[in-house]
C-alpha cells in the first residue's frame, strides 16, 4: 500500500533546504575579510575599520525592524517581532546590542563617540545597509521576514568569531566581547520564529522563489559590506574620500601586541 504524500510537508521542506543551501554557498562567514579577522591576520586598523562600519549595520536594525512592525496590522506578529528592537537597543539605561558594541569599539581602542557618530563610515557600506532598511520597509511581509533569515547561520560565525578573537587579539575579553555572546542566546529564538513564518505563508512557487530572493538579497547586503572593507583596509591605497583614514576617533594607541599585528 501506498502512503499519501503530504505535498505542503514536502513543499515546506524543500523550501527550509533551498534557504539552507543559499546560507552554504553565499554566506559571508566565507569572505576573505571574515577568514583573514578570525585567523588573527587582520591588524588594529583592520579590525577597527571593521567595527567602525559594522556599527552602522548594528545601529540600522532597530530602525529595519521599527519599519517593518509599522506595516504589521496583526498584533500577534507585532508582539512576536517587537522583542528584536529591544534586543538591539536595550532599556532607556542600560542593555541592548547597540551598547554592546560600542563596547566593543572602546576595547579596540576607539572612541565610542566617534563610532556612534558614523562619521567614518565607508559610502558602500551605507549603501548596502540602507537598500535592507528599504527592502524591508518596502517588500511584502514574507519577502522582510525571508530576508532576516540569515539568523539561520548566524551562531556559527559567532562561535568561530569568540575563538578566534579570543585567541588572536589582546582586546578580546568577555566585555569586548558580549555582543557575540548575547546573540548565541537572541537569535535561535529570533529565527524559529521567523523560519516558521516563512515555511508557513509560502504557500505558492512564487512565494517560495521571493523568500528565496529575499534571503539571497540578505546575503548580497551582508557581503558587499566587506567587500567595502577589504576593497579600502586590505588592499593598499584604496580607502576612498570621507572614509575613517586610521587616525580619527582613535582613543588610545595600539598596545605593543596590537602593533605587531
Amino acid at each position: 500500500m501506498t502512503m499519501a504524500v503530504d505535498k505542503t510537508t514536502t513543499d515546506r521542506e524543500a523550501l527550509h533546504a533551498r534557504l539552507l543551501e543559499i546560507g552554504n554557498q553565499r554566506y559571508h562567514d566565507k569572505h576573505p575579510f571574515h577568514v583573514m579577522l578570525h585567523g588573527g591576520r587582520a591588524s588594529t586598523t583592520q579590525v577597527r575599520a571593521w567595527v567602525i562600519n559594522r556599527y552602522y549595520y548594528q545601529s540600522r536594525i532597530p530602525m529595519k525592524d521599527a519599519a517593518f512592525l509599522s506595516r504589521c496590522e496583526d498584533p500577534e506578529l507585532r508582539r512576536a517581532w517587537r522583542s528584536r528592537i529591544e534586543d538591539h537597543d536595550g532599556g532607556l539605561d542600560e542593555g541592548g546590542g547597540i551598547r554592546r558594541w560600542l563596547r566593543l569599539a572602546e576595547a579596540v581602542g576607539l572612541d565610542p563617540q566617534y563610532v556612534a557618530s558614523t562619521r567614518g563610515v565607508l559610502s558602500a557600506t551605507r549603501f548596502a545597509v540602507d537598500a535592507y532598511v528599504a527592502f524591508v520597509r518596502e517588500r511584502p511581509l514574507i519577502e522582510a521576514v525571508a530576508s532576516s533569515l540569515t539568523e539561520l547561520f548566524a551562531p556559527k560565525i559567532h562561535s568561530e568569531r569568540i575563538t578566534g578573537l579570543l585567541e588572536h587579539y589582546a582586546f578580546a575579553d568577555d566585555a569586548a566581547l558580549a555582543y557575540f555572546r548575547q546573540r548565541l542566546n537572541e537569535a535561535p529564538r529570533d529565527v524559529e520564529f521567523g523560519l516558521a513564518y516563512v515555511l508557513g505563508h509560502a504557500d505558492t512557487r512564487e512565494k517560495q522563489d521571493a523568500a528565496a530572493a529575499a534571503l539571497t538579497f540578505k546575503t548580497d547586503v551582508l557581503w558587499a559590506q566587506l567587500d567595502a572593507l577589504y576593497f579600502a583596509y586590505v588592499v593598499p591605497g584604496r580607502i576612498p574620500p570621507g572614509a575613517w583614514d586610521g587616525r580619527e576617533g582613535v582613543a588610545r594607541e595600539p598596545t605593543a601586541k596590537e602593533a605587531a599585528e
